[in-house]
């Protein structure tokens, strides 16, 4: 069984995926849905996480610099809940604050052209907060 890593967004839903082991976090793809519509999003996500044998999902929680929790993490708690009555599954929240700066980093240094950035940033993000809770969970095993 695998577990998902998202990262949401007001239009898009960054997905990951970790390996069988739950040590590697892999990007898998970026699902685009009407603004603020996430019972879309939720109907996008559906087949990935059934065909995929998802066990648990980690959703990134964007809370504030300061760690208090604003309209955006309200709305991602309200999509967790919806996650969980929907596929009957656990989703544990990860702090997320920086994921997509990391994400943007790291395309930068890899010299990827704007464009590609602005297709590939949310699944990117979704893959380092999915690998940050595995090095997590891994470190605590330990």
């Amino acid at each position: 069984m695998r577990y998902l890593g998202l990262d949401l967004g007001t239009k898009t839903l960054g997905v990951a995926i970790s390996d069988l082991t739950h040590t590697i976090a892999s990007t898998v793809t970026t699902l685009h849905f009407a603004d603020s519509d996430y019972d879309e999003a939720i109907s996008l996500l559906k087949p990935i996480i059934e065909e995929n044998n998802i066990e648990k999902v980690v959703l990134g929680l964007p809370k504030n610099m300061n760690g208090t929790i604003g309209p955006r993490a309200e709305t991602t708690l309200s999509f967790k809940d919806k996650l969980e009555d929907i596929f009957n599954i656990n989703v544990v929240m990860q702090d997320e604050r920086l994921s997509t700066k990391e994400a943007e980093s790291y395309m930068l240094q890899a010299d990827i052209s704007r464009k590609k950035r602005k297709k590939k940033i949310d699944s990117l993000a979704a893959t380092i907060i999915l690998q940050t809770y595995l090095d997590k969970e891994r470190n605590e095993r330990i």
